[in-house]
């Protein structure tokens, strides 16, 4: 009874602190907003990731194209889902000439996923295959029973799977059309599905900041949707998302969680990236409000009717950050307190100065909640804030039923693995 109370203690004051957190926002550019793409200088012989004491973080694989996100078959095998923004030919020469081929990288999307194969099982993957290719921006992986879902930036696909199976090959099931991303504009698509494989959730950001091209132009963007594993039974689950992208279930309950970019130009401080729990039905403020109850007032849109009713997120995350990849520790090889707990990789601001992010951050949780504040857990990828100078940028994030954590640092083209060595 006593840890009972403790715990909702515990729980009340994190929500008091958040909605207090919210009530210190700054107001609209209160500083001024900057246009400050990173310099990614890659990294050195020898060079990794700084992680706590008793972690070791160590090269899992390199040479990919853009690696952006990771999935395990249950057969140990891994995919790395490799896509980028796909500029267009007269961007990236136009790119050339203003210096901007820093961290918005323009490179075209190679647009595949590969197979690694760790078979002797020494921690190295020493077989690698084009298990996907031909495909559209792809990002989220999944699989459920004979199927292998793709979530490409415009469709939800699915393709018959075998165990073991390297390549995979035949004309895709398209089960679900989506709004096709824009340049360099949200068009990632991440999908997961609940515990008894009966539902799947896709995440899709918005199409612009802060619906500036109007909001006709932003049908089932900003949402998570919903759907059945054969594409029927669709519905938006959560909205007013401006760029959901990693999703997870906090272990031992049946709540979705997600990170979400919030918009931009408002200064170096507005808006927090966050962590939310997705209440079903619920709305959380896109694009008229964020963090709660602020009105954008570079909205000229009208409100729908009841958008007063906002849900506010559970963790800030600070402003421009790019939270991306979501993973909740699931397994004990790792110590205790990071049992249960968030992992978010944050891919690094474009428009703050000094920049931020750059990092793989931990939210401890407890009982399916919060129960502290986000905290460094892997560091490194930033030489120096103010003059934007990087090695990397931490995208994706996978758990392996070994008990490591993987992190894709896309800009530099390689996993990294970090294990826990420590006692």
């Amino acid at each position: 009874m006593k840890k009972q109370l403790l715990t909702l203690l515990l729980l009340g004051a994190l929500q008091e602190l958040s909605a207090q957190d919210t009530a210190q926002l700054p107001a609209p550019n209160a500083t001024k907003s900057h246009r400050n793409y990173s310099n990614v200088k890659g990294w050195g012989q020898g060079e990794t990731p700084a992680s706590p004491a008793g972690f070791r973080v160590t090269l899992y694989a390199d040479g990919f194209e853009n690696p952006r996100w990771l999935y395990e078959l249950p057969n140990g095998d891994i995919l790395v889902a490799e896509s980028n923004s796909n500029h267009s030919f007269f961007t990236r020469i136009g790119a050339l000439f203003v210096g901007a081929n820093k961290s918005n990288s323009m490179k075209h999307s190679v647009d595949r996923i590969t197979l690694l194969r760790d078979a002797n099982h020494d921690g190295i993957p020493e077989f690698r295959s084009t298990f996907l290719q031909a495909l559209q921006q792809p990002l989220g992986m999944l699989l459920i029973g004979k199927y292998f879902y793709v979530a490409n930036t415009n469709a939800i696909l699915r393709y018959t799977y075998e165990t073991g199976a390297t390549q995979l090959s035949g004309t895709p099931e398209k089960i679900l059309e989506l709004p096709a991303g824009k340049i360099n504009r949200h068009w990632t698509r991440n999908i997961i599905a609940n515990k008894e494989q009966t539902k799947i959730y896709i995440a899709v950001g918005s199409g612009t900041d802060h619906a500036e091209k109007g909001i006709e132009n932003e049908k089932l963007r900003a949402d998570i949707l919903e759907i059945n594993p054969d594409g029927t039974g669709f519905r938006v689950y959560a909205s007013g998302l401006r760029n959901p992208v990693g999703m997870g279930w906090a272990p031992g309950t049946n709540t979705l969680w997600t990170a979400v970019n919030e918009r931009d130009n408002l200064g170096d401080d507005l808006v927090p990236d966050y962590l939310t729990s997705v209440k079903e039905g619920g709305f959380y403020g896109w694009p008229w409000f964020y963090y709660g109850q602020h009105r954008d007032a570079r909205v000229k849109d009208p409100a729908p009717e009841g958008v007063s009713d906002i849900l506010l997120p559970d963790v800030p995350l600070g402003a421009h950050t790019a939270s991306l990849g979501l993973a909740f520790y699931t397994n004990n090889e790792f110590p205790e307190r990071y049992h249960d707990g968030a992992f978010i990789a944050q891919h690094g601001s474009w428009n703050r100065k000094p920049i931020a992010g750059y990092k793989v951050l931990f939210v401890p949780f407890a009982n399916g909640r919060p129960s502290g504040k986000p905290e460094d857990f892997l560091t490194g990828f930033v030489i120096d804030a103010g003059k934007g100078r990087v090695r990397g940028r931490p995208v994706g994030l996978l758990v392996m039923k070994e008990g490591a954590l993987l992190v894709t640092d896309d800009k530099t083209n390689r996993v990294w693995k970090v294990t826990w060595q420590g006692k």
